[in-house]
């Protein structure tokens, strides 16, 4: 720890993802457009969300975070912008090739947009680096030796023994999909990363390997209050644990899964948490970011209560706007809202509620009323209360929370303070990861929360984003419209989705909504409308000389279609890799073939980087087969351009090639 103290103490103030470009909008076009903004600002901004395609997916299992389907993408499910001919294509890569990096500016290499130049994509790989993934790929082909890779694995380690074992998996998976055992060990992959133009995500990846009973069991205690599960009027059910689906693992081959035991695991769990961003602000000189999930800082009972709350709540108000639309699309003020309670007389609990009520610098209402659940000695028995239209008398939102638990939910909310503290000090920042839809209203909404206390000045929190969902466009937007108005940078990773066959089947099961869009088109529609919204805005405030720092986005996909889009549309609206406000994702050991050549041309490029000891990361390793698995077109283009590279390096009699990046990371 000493070493990455130290480490840590020689960090530059090298910014992350987000960098302001400084000059000024001389176009009047541009100067009309930023009126426009502002002026739109004050009238409906959000009924673009509400607009939002209800059309939707069928995404194949992906990647822990960076979840994406690789089914080719039928043209004609698309709008214009996604489409890049082979044309452009040319057209790109010759110009960057007549455009050279000036002399004393960092290393940059021509961007091939096809992302079929083999030397490329492995120039960071030695030549045994680039055989292991062959051997990895060719295995996870073979769907019977997928299908029983874990029992295989165990079987493996009880013939061999532990020593033997070892090295086996470090010679094949492992070693192909994990960055090594300890923050330690780790460190020289992290340094050659960076060489090659490219930044971690770094993740302690260790799992519990239990079965499906001690799931279960842990899952259903976990989430029912010591005074019940009690469903009151309005309840709703998708916010219930159900025993079907208490293994959180099920049918979901890519996203890790924690199940709550106690509040000293929960500390454990901090504790690893802070440890990776010690680990990412020591080697990688403060740019780079930790992922964590809030499944493991608490107990999943007060995630499923406050999800409940916070969807009434939305109810509860857009009863009181006219039940069309949220409250920002109407532009509500406290004013209004003393008028609608106006009939109940001097009642001094509809004062208070009034006095407790967030709204903006302009004083428009916030969409959710309260503030406090981020605030270590806030109690949500006490917190959600509204009054009655009709009588006046408060009301819960949130059933009775006992003491203890009341006190589990206070410990969850310090645990994520003092990590996010802790990222602000180092520089460094946290992603926080989508879960399933019935966690999901209270983790954003925490997230927002934390992302109002600590992105003041930078981005130091991010939200996750699935676009596998119908509301994921309506939810971003209403998102970026907190942040413009109450002024905070606002941090979005966006993905496809992991949970899709779950969620499905849970909706079904339990009589509600699906909440995933049909096909996988639709969702490919959905992550570039989205997409292309948050590049709008960044280019209006570019255009107004606002500082374009305040919207970031990671675009954390493995598919080349959505690489692609996003490069067109921030050349076609005029957002340079420099502005630093667009980055790139994708897990290590999969799709080199982008991350590499992103990095190296100066996009801001990251690599989600697992690690921890052998015998702990079995059940990653596990997924990330299935996983490669599922997507066997992929790995055809990567071992066809693996295969063409290793040709290449024998017939030139470079076996022993040893990588040597000088590349900066954007």
């Amino acid at each position: 720890m000493a070493l990455l103290r130290s480490l840590s103490a020689q960090r530059t103030a090298i910014s992350l993802v987000y960098g302001r470009n400084s000059s000024k909008s001389s176009n009047s076009l541009a100067a009309a457009a930023c009126r426009s903004f502002h002026q739109r600002d004050r009238r409906s901004t959000i009924t673009a969300g509400e607009r939002a395609s209800s059309e939707s997916t069928n995404v194949i299992n992906g990647a822990r975070y960076l979840h994406s389907g690789d089914r080719p993408m039928q043209a004609s499910t698309l709008v214009q912008p996604d489409l890049v001919s082979s044309e452009t294509v040319k057209r790109e890569s010759s110009s960057q090739e007549k455009n050279p990096s000036p002399a004393g500016s960092p290393q940059r290499d021509p961007l091939d947009v096809t992302f079929n130049d083999p030397i490329a994509a492995f120039k960071s790989k030695t030549t045994g680096e680039l055989m292991r993934a062959y051997l990895v790929y060719m295995i996870c082909s073979s769907e019977k030796l997928v299908e029983h890779n874990m029992t295989l694995m165990k079987w493996s380690k009880n013939v061999l023994g532990q020593r033997l074992f070892t090295a086996l998996m470090k010679a094949t998976f492992y070693g192909h999909f994990v960055a090594g055992e300890d923050q330690v060990k780790i460190i020289p992959t992290l340094e050659r990363l960076r060489s090659f133009g490219v930044k971690p995500i770094l993740d302690y990846s260790v799992e519990e390997d239990i079965t499906q009973e001690e799931a279960e069991k842990r899952e259903v205690e976990s989430s029912v209050s010591s005074a019940g599960d009690k469903k009151e009027e309005g309840s709703m059910p998708q916010y219930h644990v159900d025993k079907s689906f208490a293994d959180r693992r099920y049918k979901v081959s890519s996203a890790r899964t924690y199940f709550y035991l106690n509040e000293a695991t929960c500390e454990r769990n901090m504790e690893i948490f802070i440890k990776c961003l010690e680990a990412v602000s020591g080697a990688t000189f403060g740019t780079g970011i930790t992922a964590i999930k809030l499944t493991a800082l608490g107990r999943p009972q007060l995630l499923l209560q406050l999800s409940e709350v916070i969807m009434r709540t939305r109810k509860y108000m857009e009863d009181m706007v006219g039940g069309q639309g949220n409250v920002l699309t109407h532009h509500k003020t406290i004013k209004d809202l003393e008028k609608y309670y106006a009939t109940l007389g001097d009642n001094k609990d509809v004062k208070e509620f009034l006095n407790n009520v967030t709204s903006d610098k302009e004083g428009i209402l916030h969409l959710f009323p309260w503030s406090g659940i981020v605030d270590e000695d806030s109690q949500l028995s006490d917190t959600f209360r509204v009054p009655d239209p009709q009588t006046g008398q408060m009301r819960r939102l949130i059933s009775q929370i006992p003491p203890k638990e009341e006190e589990m939910f206070r410990n969850m909310i310090r645990r994520l303070n003092t990590i996010v503290k802790a990222a602000a000090d180092l520089d460094v920042r946290i992603m926080v990861d989508a879960e399933q839809t019935y966690f999901q209203p209270a983790i954003s909404r925490i997230t927002l929360e934390m992302m109002r206390k600590y992105n003041k000045d930078k981005a130091i929190v991010f939200n996750t984003y699935q676009c596998y969902l119908r509301e994921t466009f309506r939810e971003v937007n209403t998102d970026l419209e907190q942040a413009k108005r109450q002024n905070f940078y606002f941090g979005a990773k966006l993905v496809r989705g992991a949970y899709m066959d779950q969620e499905r089947d849970r909706a079904k099961s339990l009589g509600y909504p699906d909440p995933v869009n049909p096909t996988y088109e639709a969702t490919t529609d959905m992550y570039h409308k989205t997409l292309a919204e948050c590049l709008r805005r960044i280019k209006l405030m570019k255009d107004c000389d606002d500082d374009a720092r305040k919207i970031g986005i990671m675009v954390a996909s493995h598919n080349e279609d959505t690489v692609r889009f996003a490069i067109q549309q921030m050349k076609e609206i005029g957002i340079s890799p420099e502005d630093k406000v667009i980055c790139f994702g994708q897990l290590l050991g999969m799709c080199d073939y982008i991350t590499f050549p992103l990095g190296q041309a100066g996009y801001s490029a990251y690599k989600y980087i697992p690690y921890g000891p052998v015998e702990e990361v079995l059940p990653y390793l596990s997924r990330r087969a299935q996983e490669n698995k599922g997507v066997l077109k992929k790995i055809k283009k990567e071992k066809r351009l693996l295969l063409s590279e290793i040709r290449r390096r024998l017939m030139r009699g470079q076996l022993f090639y040893k990588p040597k990046g000088n590349y900066v990371p954007i």
